[in-house]
């Protein structure tokens, strides 16, 4: 009777062990969803900039069409990526857009002088900090996720749950932020 009573125990506390071990999984996987949201947020964020910015600079620099088409095509890629993995290549392609948006932007003094780019420039560059912030949180994310279900005992009860994809910005980009102060 005792024997039965203590193997009792003994299930009911491996089931609930079990039953809170799952539903911190789930708790992980969602703020790596909601984290992912964040990021989204502010990636829109900064979409919705680059028109405006690229009008500005055409004003002044209209024979620059080149540098102007690829901050454009780099902002439609980074709008249609799916996923960390695009998304980071996207801001790969959009980083160097934009460094070279704002290196033509150097040799335009009445440029650098126009109030509307200089709003629209101080605005990316709040927008780009809390992409970093965003990102950092993401990633933070994923790594207590993957630790959870890689490693004993979440490995047990991960079910089809996968690791999580980095987002993971390549190259220099990774040290230097792009430049945007005059």
């Amino acid at each position: 009777m005792i024997i039965g009573l203590v193997l009792l125990v003994v299930v009911v506390g491996l089931v609930g062990y079990a039953i809170a071990l799952w539903n911190k999984i789930v708790r992980l996987s969602n703020r790596i969803d909601n984290a992912w949201s964040q990021i989204d947020v502010q990636l829109k964020r900064r979409f919705d900039l680059i028109p405006n910015l690229v009008e500005t600079v055409k004003g002044y620099a209209s024979h620059e069409k080149e540098t102007l088409e690829k901050v454009t095509a780099a902002r439609t890629a980074g709008m249609n990526a799916q996923g960390p993995e695009q998304a980071a290549q996207a801001e790969n392609m959009l980083t160097g857009a934009l460094k070279s948006l704002f290196a033509v932007a150097e040799q335009y003094p009445d440029l650098k002088a126009n109030q509307n780019f200089l709003a629209l420039q101080e605005e990316l560059t709040a927008t780009e900090d809390k992409i970093a912030y965003s990102r950092q949180f993401y990633n933070d994310a994923v790594l207590k996720f993957n630790n959870m279900i890689q490693t004993f005992p979440g490995l047990l009860l991960k079910g089809s749950r996968t690791p999580r994809e980095y987002f993971e910005v390549e190259g220099l980009d990774r040290v230097n932020a792009p430049q945007v102060s005059f």
